[in-house]
């Protein structure tokens, strides 16, 4: 078997809703970072064998296999194909492991996965049917009478189970955004980043930071999920916009090439939990990770853990033990935002900028999924 090596990952900067990313039709989005990534790596796309591109709200301008026309939209060969993938918030994640496992087993030489989430254009909950069409069907009703598969409510669950008051998740949530501006001001995301012109305007940094909130301003917010919840806007991710690619190759066809990857992929793993708590499957999965590696958290120099919520993000650290300190270094999604379909392939950037920066031979992402799932990979840099 082949192993699958990381060439390089790029990331459009994140657009807050309404900003400078909302004018951009998702399509094109998709395709202004494929576009990049080539540029990057110096190579033509009629190298690519496939494109696994994630993306949650498949429905409007994200419907259709929006995969298949970001490549065409690019103006890449007729000849490279596409397929879209949706596993919740986890979407370009697992295109990711999708390509990388196409590259061991022999099936592909090259692969690109990614994805794009256009929230200002596509609201969250536009695929989903209503009504007679419910998603679920009769036998989850049966199944799950008296739940409410609601991820705000999920997050409230877990604020509920692992006693976090309000006020350490705003806390929590001022933190994120603190990291994110200095990271900024430091320059930290610059490598990962390309700019996309949108008109005359060129949009070059993630929008949704904000240094000067605080735990005061967080407290006047109102409970977003429950009238008497601990959850808010302000302890969850923003709506966002945004779209990120890989490059996903061998070792051997980097070689034949003349690619020079920055890091190989190491361990995969997946979990499902309680599908009305949802949010707490990233701590079987880094279990799981960690167990299939080898390693020990300890072994573990960088950590992206998504923060769908603040409660998430919490839990998972009280669970695991990980040292704070390296986990969302330069903030985390409450901060940078968390346009679904691509936060996935985000988290895998900022992953390798941080292992790069630290020097540090492996790093651990994972996500949260709804209906209660979750991802986790393993890189070593090279």
């Amino acid at each position: 078997m082949h192993d699958a090596v990381l060439v390089d990952v790029v990331r459009t900067p994140v657009g807050k809703r309404g900003g400078g990313l909302s004018e951009v039709h998702s399509v094109d989005l998709s395709a202004s970072v494929l576009s990049a990534l080539m540029d990057r790596v110096d190579r033509p796309a009629s190298i690519v064998d496939d494109v696994v591109w994630g993306c949650v709200s498949q429905a409007g301008e994200q419907s259709s296999n929006i995969g298949r026309w970001a490549v065409l939209s690019a103006g890449w060969p007729d000849a490279i194909p596409a397929t879209t993938v949706d596993r919740a918030c986890g979407s370009s994640q697992q295109a990711i492991h999708f390509a990388a496992a196409a590259v061991m087993s022999g099936q592909c030489d090259v692969v690109i996965a990614g994805g794009v989430e256009s929230m200002s254009r596509v609201p969250i909950g536009s695929a989903r049917a209503h009504g007679p069409g419910e998603p679920r069907g009769p036998q989850i009703a049966k199944r799950y009478p008296d739940i409410e598969f609601n991820q705000g409510i999920a997050a409230e669950l877990i604020a509920q189970k692992w006693g976090f008051e309000r006020e350490a998740m705003d806390a929590f949530s001022v933190s994120s955004h603190l990291k994110a501006h200095a990271a900024q001001g430091r320059g930290d995301f610059d490598l990962e980043i390309a700019a996309v012109q949108v008109g005359h305007t060129t949009v070059v940094r993630d929008e949704g930071v904000r240094p000067t909130t605080s735990i005061e301003a967080l407290a006047r917010l109102e409970p977003a999920f429950l009238p008497d919840g601990r959850v808010t806007a302000g302890s969850s991710s923003p709506i966002s916009d945004g779209a990120a690619a890989a490059l996903i190759t061998s070792s051997a066809t980097a070689r034949r090439l003349g690619l020079t990857p920055r890091a190989r992929f190491h361990s995969f793993a997946l979990a499902g939990v309680d599908p009305g708590m949802m949010l707490t499957g990233p701590i079987p999965a880094t279990a799981r990770v960690l167990d299939r590696s080898g390693l020990t958290l300890d072994d573990i120099g960088v950590f992206e853990v998504n923060e769908a919520f603040a409660s998430v993000t919490m839990a998972w650290l009280d669970e695991t033990g990980a040292d704070s300190a390296r986990v969302n270094a330069w903030g985390g999604a409450i901060a940078l935002g968390h346009p679904l379909g691509s936060s996935g392939a985000r988290l895998l950037a900022t992953l390798l900028s941080r292992m790069e920066a630290g020097s540090h031979q492996y790093g651990l992402q994972t996500m949260c999924e709804a209906g209660g799932m979750a991802n986790a990979l393993i890189m070593e840099r090279l």
